[in-house]
């Protein structure tokens, strides 16, 4: 019994060790889950296991929504969240809205009890996972969708990502973000500077422009 009881007790201090939320500069992250449909080959988990020092982003579950929000109340011992922190970002390693469900969950709850923006970082292709148009979902719960589009060119993008979901990801991407701008204040479709000509930046801007939302080129961070 001793050396199943120390088994049980060595198990769970392993699952305490899992790094739920983190802080990135002046905002916290939630890490919901390690599951993505893409197998990008720029992303920085296959070099790296954590961010700004914030411990494994492996997780060996998926947390549950209670356990999130027990996670956030730890962050509360340090003073008020809200003057802490700029925004709560949904983007760890992996697919957030693979959770969506969970994500909007803990988005209300944080909306309710903080009075904080949210951001959720994602890949764009929630309409894919979900097999359904998810934009509506948002409504009311984030207050900022950043998409990573990484290049204007389709056919590039699916040799970037290599998407489970095939060639039609790319406009997949651009409908659900251009659907979703209707449910959020702001959509953003993301670049990595350096990692694109000037001339395909200038594509993606049009892209944008098209179908009206915000173009970012953000740092490379690796």
């Amino acid at each position: 019994m001793c050396g199943i009881k120390g088994k049980r007790e060595k198990e769970t201090a392993m699952e305490k060790e899992m790094t739920i939320l983190y802080e990135v500069h002046d905002n916290l992250y939630v890490n919901l889950t390690n599951r993505c449909p893409c197998a990008c080959t720029f992303c920085l988990r296959q070099t790296m296991d954590e961010m700004n020092h914030s411990g494994s982003l492996w997780l060996k579950r998926e947390p549950t929504v209670e356990e999130v929000k027990q996670e956030f109340r730890k962050f509360e011992e340090d003073g008020e969240l809200s003057r802490k922190y700029r925004e709560v970002v949904f983007c760890g390693f992996g697919e957030p809205t693979e959770r969506l469900e969970e994500l909007l969950e803990i988005a209300a709850f944080v909306k309710e009890r903080y009075r904080m923006p949210i951001r959720v970082n994602t890949n764009g292709l929630s309409d894919l996972i979900h097999g359904k148009p998810t934009a509506p979902l948002f409504r009311g719960c984030v207050d900022v969708v950043s998409i990573s589009l990484n290049t204007p060119d389709k056919d590039e993008y699916f040799r970037l990502t290599r998407s489970k979901f095939g060639e039609g990801s790319f406009d997949a991407l651009l409908k659900f973000a251009e659907e979703v701008k209707e449910y959020v204040p702001k959509v953003v479709l993301t670049t990595v500077e350096t990692t694109i000509s000037e001339e395909d930046q200038t594509r993606c801007r049009e892209i944008c422009g098209r179908i009206g939302v915000t173009y970012r080129i953000r740092p490379w961070e690796g």
